[in-house]
């Protein structure tokens, strides 16, 4: 699979006057299909997420239909937007400014969601997908940390509002969430059920959370519970994948399993 690189420069202020940081792209050489935002963990920035994807040893791609080995699709056709959050004082370092998309304290099941900060850190991605083609579809994906704005993302897109309240207006086709977490999990369900369209939305939207049985640092039950959680409030489409004796990291094996469900559930056909 063939890339070119393009850095996009700074991004946006957040609400509370944090600036986001460089904005990172991986563009595929042929017919673009569909874009994802990836989105990186604490303490990391948007250079190593472009890096690791570029890196992606993906010459085709199978996709499999109704168990049967399906058809052989050469150079699947992603855009990739890899920003890099702000940097900001994390409660879970002592106070230590780092690169994080929201405040986060401990890691348990009283964990305090920032929700200023989620949804600061969601509009500014909802802004980068916003200028993309009308014909391409579009989602979000991340590891860790990441990967709970990416949930969070989906929860404010099936809700059609952020926290806040705000309209929320990105149509997102798909959610990758790696070794990370639901914010919001506790109140998600009656939210969801509270509203149609958000049930409808919420059915549509394919989901795929993968976690490390090993992880010390984003505990395996966490993202079990977030699968669960994100079902019983009427996500249809999740998936939960187990990574036998994996830490808090991806492997290459694991990102390549996420681009064939990506090409899979967004329909995708290869291009020379």
């Amino acid at each position: 699979m063939s890339y070119s690189h393009q850095n996009m420069g700074s991004g946006s202020r957040s609400a509370r006057g944090y600036e986001f940081g460089r904005t990172y792209v991986v563009r595929p050489k042929g017919k673009h299909q569909a874009t994802i935002v990836w989105l990186h963990g604490l303490g990391d920035n948007g250079s190593s997420s472009s890096q690791l994807l570029e890196s992606l040893p993906l010459p085709n791609v199978r996709i499999h239909e109704n168990n049967t080995l399906g058809k052989i699709y050469p150079n699947v056709q992603i855009k990739w937007i890899c920003p890099t959050a702000p940097s900001r004082p994390v409660s879970l370092l002592g106070g230590f400014p780092c690169t994080a998309w929201f405040d986060v304290g401990e890691i348990s099941e009283d964990l305090h969601d920032d929700i200023e900060g989620l949804d600061a850190s969601a509009a500014h991605i909802a802004n980068l997908l916003s200028t993309e083609p009308t014909d391409v579809k579009v989602g979000i994906g991340g590891f860790s940390m990441g990967a709970a704005v990416a949930l969070y993302s989906t929860t404010c897109y099936a809700l059609g509002r952020y926290g806040t309240g705000h309209p929320y207006t990105i149509n997102l086709r798909a959610t990758v969430g790696l070794s990370g977490w639901l914010p919001g999990w506790r109140s998600l369900r009656s939210k969801i059920e509270s509203c149609n369209e958000a049930s409808r939305r919420a059915a549509s939207i394919p989901i795929i959370l993968a976690h490390g049985t090993s992880d010390d640092v984003v505990p395996y039950r966490f993202g079990e519970k977030s699968a669960h959680s994100l079902a019983m409030a009427g996500f249809r489409q999740v998936v939960f994948k187990p990574y036998e004796g994996l830490g808090h990291y991806t492997v290459p094996k694991e990102m390549e399993e996420v681009v064939h469900w990506l090409a899979s559930r967004l329909g995708l056909e290869g291009s020379s």
